[in-house]
């Protein structure tokens, strides 16, 4: 009679893969966190909550052939300022501040849509660029 006892297997936990997965994985987050650049000024982007349409008070138009419009009256791009001027002080009395929505063709010139944005600024309004 053999009363000897069995030996019992202890159970036991293989950890050798871990050290490799947890070795990538700091790898992994090593490279990744170099790759964020922290020189990114943030930017508060506009979040439209309102029909912009409605609050159009003043729209000037540059078609292809950098013919500048206010409403439907083409002017001469050396009386743009005083114009315009003239039309944020005729709006003043309705709205508190009035906007200038500028809408560009695509062909039309960067420094006009610039230019017609700064005199909008010097003039007292708000600016809303609209590129087609």
């Amino acid at each position: 009679m053999n009363i000897r006892r069995k030996l019992r297997a202890h159970p036991q936990v293989h950890t050798g893969a871990l050290n490799d997965i947890l070795f990538i994985l700091l790898l992994f987050f090593l490279i990744v966190s170099t790759l964020a650049n922290p020189n990114v000024i943030k930017v508060n982007n506009p979040k439209g909550t309102k029909d912009t349409k409605a609050k159009q008070t003043i729209v000037v138009s540059i078609d292809k052939e950098q013919n500048i419009y206010i409403g439907q009256h083409q002017i001469d791009p050396a009386s743009l300022d005083s114009l315009l001027k003239y039309e944020v002080l005729r709006k003043k009395p309705f709205v508190d501040t009035p906007s200038v929505v500028i809408n560009a063709d695509t062909v039309s010139y960067y420094g006009e849509v610039f230019r017609v944005m700064q005199a909008a600024k010097r003039a007292g309004a708000r600016v809303v660029a609209n590129v087609k």
